[in-house]
């Protein structure tokens, strides 16, 4: 008689959102996402370009204002 184990699986202690799910993102995943090097996204930031959150030594950025930047004309070069 073949008799087979039925072991429920735990949901995971942690559920890794989808960057476009999450609220705030990183400087490395923002520059991901406008498809720009995290060099120049940092000058977006030091030219106040960008408006950033900052916790602790952490520079995060919101989804918001990343789809403010991405929606805008940007006729001139970053640097």
């Amino acid at each position: 008689m073949d008799e087979r184990l039925h072991v429920e699986e735990k949901p995971a202690a942690r559920t890794l959102l989808d960057s476009y799910d999450r609220i705030l993102v990183g400087r490395r995943e923002a520059a991901r996402m406008l498809s720009i090097s995290q060099r120049s996204l940092d000058y977006l930031v030091a030219k106040r370009q960008l408006n950033v959150r900052r916790i602790g030594a952490r520079v995060l950025i919101s989804m918001n204002e990343l789809k403010r930047y991405a929606r805008a004309d940007h006729p001139r070069p970053l640097a």
